[in-house]
């Protein structure tokens, strides 16, 4: 694929565009010359596993992510063992589908639980079962951290540095972490976290969201549209580039208006909005 100006190191995330079918983003890519997607395990699996890397492939894309393994937290063995056959699972299709990168999201705290360091452990505990398996099928695994009203229902990760101090127990080909600017913009320790992610060559995907306000109902689905908010996305382009990252952009959007829309506009405009907030 020949990405169109400004758009070569552009993703788009799938959920940005939740309402496209697969074959239907696949085709909107193609057209407006975006070269990359992030995908996702549910629609992934409901069109086939096989059938989706080779539309992709047959489409020229490249697929620069894959969520989401994760949810490592819970203290019953029946739970945990459940954990990690699903995300061998995900690392499965993480290398049939040709990236060499799954996204973990690490899991809350389970019900009654209150030892966030504990919840931490048990995912460093499954990152070392993990991490081979997926080096073996040429996966990195990518920790990320969410913003920290997340951590008690989806994420006990909420900094970079928490995000690190896991990655860091395990080779770099193994274990990385996710940049995510809707997650991170917040925290002033985290321009100095990339460079240490960046000098150990564990910056695995970089993520953009903006952030606005008011948050939605229930805030999972609050990730403002590329320059509708408060987060200087170029900025933080510039810091992980500094750091040595070189690889895509990923766009990463949940948002109900936006999914009200029409995905092939959503597209257009978020490419546009790359363009226009982020390249330079």
């Amino acid at each position: 694929m020949n990405p169109a100006p400004g758009l070569d190191r552009f993703s788009v995330n799938q959920m940005t565009v939740r309402g496209l079918s697969l074959p239907e983003l696949t085709d909107a890519c193609a057209r407006l010359g975006v070269p990359g997607v992030g995908l996702w395990r549910e629609p992934v699996r409901e069109y086939g596993v096989e059938a989706a890397a080779k539309l992709v492939r047959d489409a020229g894309l490249t697929v620069t992510t894959l969520c989401r393994g994760g949810f490592l937290t819970a203290t019953g063995p029946a739970e945990r063992a459940g954990a990690l056959a699903d995300n061998h699972a995900a690392i499965d299709e993480a290398a049939a589908l040709g990236t060499d990168t799954l996204v973990l999201v690490s899991g809350g705290l389970p019900t009654g639980d209150r030892d966030l360091h504990g919840a931490r452990e048990r995912v460093a505990d499954a990152l070392a079962v993990l991490g081979p398996y997926a080096a073996e099928r040429g996966v990195r695994l990518a920790v990320e951290p969410l913003h920290p009203m997340f951590a008690a229902d989806r994420c006990v990760v909420s900094t970079l540095a928490q995000a690190l101090d896991l990655a860091e127990r395990f080779p770099a080909g193994q274990v990385g972490v996710a940049v995510d600017t809707y997650h991170i913009w917040w925290d002033d320790r985290a321009p100095e976290q990339i460079a240490r992610a960046g000098a150990g060559g564990r910056i695995h995907t970089f993520q953009l969201a903006d952030w606005t306000t008011p948050l939605p109902a229930g805030v999972l689905n609050g990730r403002g549209q590329l320059g509708d908010g408060s987060v200087d996305l170029r900025a933080w382009k510039r810091r992980v580039e500094a750091a040595g990252y070189t690889g895509f952009v990923e766009v990463e959007l949940f948002n109900e208006e936006l999914w009200a829309r029409d995905g092939h506009e959503v597209l257009a405009e978020t490419a546009g909005r790359f363009v226009e907030h982020v390249v330079e």
